[in-house]
């Protein structure tokens, strides 16, 4: 039974390159597909946001001379294309989706509306939200954190590739420590580099619960939905 009526799943765009460092590789994105395919049989209302990294990010180098407004519509217009693989991957297994972007382009993408939003949810799509917020200086956790606010997720599903929020960096200190949950003062006060600090405090403003959890693990994301202990609950 699902713990979960509907959820927000927050993923980044360097999961759908698989093991490249930039791109779009199918066969990570299929598995991907399957995985959130079978949270949306089991009953649960799936809405996702998928970053741009893997395509472009409006704070790496290449983007140091631009500027940062032009930067981060480029990082949003990457989050269109990542959207566009990932609800493809999810059709052709016979999902239906709908890509809602932040930025108006009609031939490819419904406008981002609140209400049909929560409609197609209704229904049974797998919601894909695109373009971030259409604002700059914002980032893909924020929008995720919107998103999930306003479709009135039960909690946002963050996968990353460590199974949890350390107290510093796994993947460069072997003494690193595990939460099981932590509050969003912790992550703030702390700098434990989850999610932006504004996203954070907007889920500790309405509380909002966080999960963080390891997307490299198989069947994961119905372990998440089905409510197992497994990652890190921000609350």
């Amino acid at each position: 039974m699902p713990a979960y009526k509907r959820i927000l799943l927050k993923l980044s765009g360097e999961v759908l390159a698989g093991g490249a460092s930039f791109g779009i590789n199918a066969d990570r994105v299929q598995e991907l597909a399957h995985e959130t395919a079978e949270v949306a049989l089991a009953g649960v209302q799936v809405g996702v946001v998928v970053g741009g990294g893997n395509i472009f990010r409006g704070v790496a180098a290449a983007a140091q001379k631009m500027d940062r407004v032009t930067a981060d519509h480029m990082g949003m217009l990457a989050t269109v294309i990542n959207s566009l693989a990932f609800s493809d991957a999810l059709e052709q297994i016979g999902v239906p989706t709908r890509v809602m972007s932040a930025i108006e382009m009609h031939q490819v993408a419904e406008p981002y509306i609140r209400r049909r939003a929560i409609r197609h949810l209704e229904k049974g799509r797998i919601v894909i939200f695109a373009a971030g917020t259409s604002n700059p200086y914002f980032s893909t956790d924020t929008a995720a954190t919107l998103r999930a606010l306003e479709i009135k997720a039960d909690v946002i599903a963050k996968a990353t590739r460590v199974d949890g929020v350390y107290d510093k960096d796994p993947l460069k200190f072997s003494d690193a420590v595990r939460f099981d949950e932590v509050s969003y003062l912790e992550v703030l006060s702390r700098g434990l580099g989850v999610m932006d600090a504004s996203a954070v405090a907007m889920c500790r403003d309405n509380q909002l619960p966080i999960l963080v959890f390891n997307l490299n693990t198989t069947g994961n994301i119905m372990r998440v939905s089905m409510g197992e202990p497994i990652g890190t609950v921000i609350r």
